[in-house]
């Protein structure tokens, strides 16, 4: 369990640290033409929403349920495997939150409109740091 935990606070690090770089390379690689279609701009606000709802989907059924699980079987390696698969698919939903503000930016959006999807995705990654299932007394 505790290598597990150790690979996982490694991806969420290295992952806090993309969503930074990220910031930084909106920046300085600035886009041609400034604007974006509002439509495009309209999708991916949808698309943003619907990530974080699938981020919340995805951990009440894979992260939370099974570390009840694991609380009582913290043995079980199939459980295990799963929890870890449910918490790694966290962090790339949110990773691939923060890719669409990149994305905007790179297509020709501003700062402050690319700046809530950066934030969503560090906030919700950081707020999902992996614990130790609590045995149950």
């Amino acid at each position: 369990m505790s290598r597990v935990l150790k690979t996982l606070r490694l991806a969420q690090w290295s992952m806090l640290a993309s969503i930074v770089l990220y910031v930084g390379l909106g920046e300085v690689v600035r886009p041609a033409a400034p604007g974006i279609n509002p439509t495009l701009s309209y999708i991916f606000t949808t698309l943003g929403v619907a990530i974080v709802g699938i981020i919340f989907v995805v951990r009440r059924t894979l992260v939370l349920r099974l570390a009840a699980s694991l609380a009582t079987a913290p043995d079980d390696l199939i459980s295990l495997d799963h929890w870890k698969t449910g918490y790694i698919a966290t962090y790339a939903l949110c990773e691939g939150l923060a890719l669409i503000g990149l994305a905007q930016r790179f297509l020709g959006d501003s700062r402050h409109k690319s700046i809530p999807y950066y934030l969503g995705g560090f906030i919700l990654l950081a707020f999902f740091r992996p614990q130790q299932p609590a045995r149950e007394a």
